[in-house]
């Protein structure tokens, strides 16, 4: 028994030097959609170059702006103006944000036409049709279908919800119950077989106004399920009352504080100078910046952006065609773009369009290597980059645009880590701090993917760069590939743990690694061509613009068609914001945004295999985007085994020695 309780007491002691502890964060996300880039050696010599001297941004130059493609809809414009505007100062009153209510359609069509205003790039219902000052954000406009049974609730989203109180099948009709946050609003008994079928519920007393619409409903019809009453709803259309606002003349939109209301009309200019402080986000209001450049005093670069937080899915659009057209990255905001060195890779060209038909080889996308920096300084240097299909791609080799593997994380944020405490990188990938010799001024830190080791380094922090740079082999068939970057400020002691700051993190998805072969299919782009640094991608067949539709170009990008007599339409993407928790420690800085200045974070990360086996044995990897997938050599870590590399030394060896040596002594004195 006491030898039993000798070797448990040395194998606690060993967990305890090499137990792990993690905390888990929830990571925040959010999308930022640029306009127009805007560059030149000051603000007058940028406003010279615009068409009347004055930058003047609207819907189909802004993707943030609200508009409505079928009927041409837009309210909102952004200017900046030459008056008392020099260097990189806006004058007063320079600024100029403006937004006049408009007229769109219900997606339900049997709802005919609304009052819409765009403001600061939101969607909001004026309360009354000439009146920019009170305002409902708008929650749903909808034409899809939901069935509801008696007693069975729909979320409306925002806390409100509607509830088939009773669905009477012989009577042909729906009692119908609307709550906001579980308290009832109002009710209602729809028949659908006289009248319109539809519910509109009006309110009173919403920011001083009676009889506004807050909700529409309509119901398609009532059945008999299999074992329910049935109601089915197939139109919806919501504004968010509870939260409706009042615009005074005194308010304030970040910098925007000179507010003028007329009528339809509302305005909001700066009352005072604005500078574009380089290397900054510059409010504008509401959510809506300024990104300003990293430039020398004799250069001045800037776009706006709007922050997107909600979660969902969210349309980044290029600019509004209705001809042949090319998008860069300067008029289509899903593309990749760096604005510290101006470098954007990938264009998407229209060319020979007859009526609504592209014809062959008519669409091209372009994309070609270019080198930008790194987030941190530390790193001290650059990296090729290429945006591919409007996500940002490393290539495995800086000449050779075939094999790539998506950048994950490109950071100068800090984190601090404590022994046994992981981050995690996304994308299934984590770094550990194995432990921390404060002492020594080294941290043995350890890279994992999906939890099997990978691989491990000791860093020091009073000699060298204090820089990690982890390198596999047979990535693709490419060896010594960067797959990880990493630079450790300091370590310390902390109140009761030792602690590693981790300032600069740099990493790519080698595990899902790919190579484009000539005869890959990216959605209706099928002609593929790749010369070194650069790879085309056309359409082998004529591609219609179809009305009323989104077609796939290829790889998640797609236009959008108006439903219109008049050819219109425009490229886009889209990204997902989603709440993706991990074991995470709080960073010092702000939360980390990996990809290029759209600043992507998305949520749905694929869940791919880790590394297994020896460097003979691959790894599964996932599989290459496009309609066929190439087959090439899967990535494997170096050496990566499922069995973890011994404890480096300089770490709880002592410790782990001293434990062993106590357990031969209480043996031996117990025998």
């Amino acid at each position: 028994m006491k030898r039993f309780a000798a070797v448990t007491l040395a194998a606690l002691m060993l967990l305890t030097v090499f137990a792990s502890a993690a905390s888990a964060v929830a990571a925040n996300e959010s999308i930022g959609v640029r306009g127009p880039v805007y560059n030149g050696s000051n603000i007058n010599d940028i406003l010279a170059k615009q068409p009347g001297g004055v930058i003047k941004m609207d819907a189909t130059q802004f993707a943030a702006f609200f508009y409505d493609i079928n009927d041409n809809v837009t309210t909102e414009t952004l200017s900046i103006l030459p008056g008392g505007s020099s260097g990189n100062v806006i004058g007063k009153n320079s600024l100029v944000y403006t937004t006049t209510i408009a007229k769109t359609e219900y997606q339900f069509e049997g709802f005919g036409n609304y009052s819409v205003l765009g403001f600061f790039a939101d969607k909001y219902i004026p309360l009354k049709s000439n009146d920019a000052s009170k305002l409902a954000k708008l929650v749903l406009d909808s034409d899809d279908k939901y069935t509801l049974k008696t007693g069975e609730k729909l979320d409306l989203g925002s806390g409100y919800a509607l509830e088939a109180k009773q669905v009477d099948v012989d009577g042909k009709k729906v009692w119908l119950e609307f709550s906001k946050d579980g308290q009832y609003v109002d009710d209602q008994i729809v028949s659908t077989d006289a009248g319109s079928n539809t519910w509109t519920c009006e309110l009173d007393k919403i920011q001083g106004e009676d009889n506004v619409p807050v909700l529409k409903v309509h119901v398609n019809q009532v059945f008999q399920g299999a074992v329910d009453s049935i109601a089915q709803i197939d139109g919806l259309w919501l504004i968010d009352y509870a939260n409706a606002m009042k615009i005074e003349s005194d308010d304030e939109f970040g910098k925007l504080n000179n507010v003028g209301i007329s009528g339809a009309t509302l305005t909001v200019s700066n009352d005072d100078t604005m500078t574009l402080t380089r290397d900054s986000d510059v409010e504008i209001g509401q959510g809506m910046f300024l990104k300003v450049a990293d430039t020398g005093a004799d250069a001045l670069r800037f776009y706006a952006f709007k922050e997107i937080t909600d979660a969902g899915t969210h349309q980044i659009r290029g600019q509004v065609a209705s001809g042949n057209a090319e998008w860069t990255a300067a008029n289509f905001a899903g593309f990749f773009y760096d604005l510290k060195k101006n470098v954007a890779t990938e264009s998407l060209k229209v060319s020979g369009l007859s009526g609504n038909v592209i014809p062959k080889n008519g669409l091209v996308y372009t994309t070609t290597i270019a080198k930008i920096d790194y987030q941190s300084a530390d790193f001290n240097g650059s990296y090729p980059v290429l945006g591919f299909f409007a996500e940002e791609y490393v290539p495995l080799k800086s000449n050779d645009a075939s094999k790539l593997a998506k950048l994950v994380l490109d950071s100068d944020d800090k984190y601090t880590l404590k022994t046994g405490e992981k981050l995690d990188l996304g994308s299934g990938y984590a770094l550990e701090a194995k432990q921390v010799d404060v002492d020594g001024k080294k941290v043995w830190l350890e890279f994992t993917k999906d939890g099997q080791y990978v691989d491990d380094q000791i860093i020091a922090t009073d000699v060298g760069t204090n820089t990690w740079t982890c390198e596999l082999d047979k990535i693709q068939g490419e060896d010594n590939v960067p797959v990880l970057k990493v630079h450790v400020n300091q370590v310390f002691q902390g109140a009761v743990d030792s602690i590693a700051q981790i300032d600069a993190i740099w990493l790519i998805d080698y595990a899902t690694a790919m190579k484009i072969e000539s005869d890959d299919e990216f959605g209706k782009l099928n002609n593929v061509g790749i010369s070194g640094a650069t790879l085309t991608v056309s359409n082998d067949d004529t591609f219609t613009l179809t009305r009323d539709s989104d077609v796939e170009i290829g790889q998640g990008m797609s236009f959008k068609i108006a439903d219109a007599d008049t050819l219109r339409y425009f490229p886009y993407v889209e990204k997902t914001i989603g709440n993706e928790t991990g074991n995470v420690t709080t960073p010092s800085g702000p939360s980390v945004t990996p990809g290029n200045d759209t600043n992507v974070t998305t949520g749905n990360d694929t869940n791919v295999t880790a590394p297994v086996g020896n460097e003979t044995t691959p790894a599964v990897g996932g599989e290459t985007p496009g309609a066929t997938t190439p087959e090439g050599e899967t990535p494997a870590a170096n050496n990566t085994s499922t069995e973890k590399k011994e404890g480096s030394p300089g770490f709880g060896v002592i410790l782990g020695i001293s434990g062993l040596l106590a357990v031969v002594y209480l043996v031996r004195r117990n025998k």
